[in-house]
């Protein structure tokens, strides 16, 4: 299972939800999405931008755990 830690790295950057959706351009209520690990996906372009605005890697953000699969 794929693990969303956003919202910890967020804390550390110290940046709101609002402030980081406008700088990458998606909407509050998809980044929430991705903040509760709710997503399915994720574009390449949108975790670059992420990225890019929070000066971080992917791997600081996306974090595998085995055994937590859920059922589909």
């Amino acid at each position: 299972m794929i693990i969303v830690n956003l919202d910890v790295i967020m804390a550390k950057k110290k940046i709101s939800s609002s402030e980081l959706a406008y700088k990458v351009g998606i909407t509050p209520a998809n980044l929430s999405i991705l903040k509760t690990n709710k997503g399915k996906a994720i574009r390449f372009s949108t975790l670059d931008k992420i990225c890019k605005v929070l000066n971080c890697k992917p791997g600081d953000i996306l974090e595998y755990r085995e055994g937590d699969e859920e059922n589909d």
